[in-house]
């Protein structure tokens, strides 16, 4: 299994159209095999959830994402957890023990870039 967090340095990107990148995980038994960082390839209409499956993610954790962003991530069958903050070695950590849950908030308006996951 592959798990991206939409990344700012180690930290998690409050919008993961803009991120920085994204650090990949490769976990099997709920233990972290291999990570990775990818650079964000560019923000363009329904993308990056393509992108994340051909690199072959199956889960996609950020601080915020857009509605369309979200659906085309299920579309793709990648799950979407979204609310996540902080440093993302610790968020997988809690997705993998199943203490980090997606509180389902959906970015509405990018002039507010940064504050989606709040």
């Amino acid at each position: 299994m592959k798990i991206a967090i939409a990344s700012e340095g180690k930290h998690v990107s409050g919008h993961f159209g803009h991120c920085e990148g994204f650090t990949i995980y490769e976990v099997e038994d709920k233990k972290v095999l291999n990570k990775n960082f990818t650079p964000n390839p560019g923000h363009r209409p329904g993308f990056l959830p393509v992108f994340l499956k051909d690199q072959g993610a199956n889960v996609i954790i950020a601080g915020g994402m857009g509605e369309t962003a979200q659906d085309l991530f299920n579309e793709n069958g990648i799950e979407v957890v979204v609310g996540a903050q902080g440093i993302c070695d610790d968020v997988i950590e809690k997705y993998l023990i199943g203490e980090l849950k997606s509180t389902g908030s959906v970015c509405t308006e990018h002039e507010h870039e940064g504050n989606c996951n709040e």
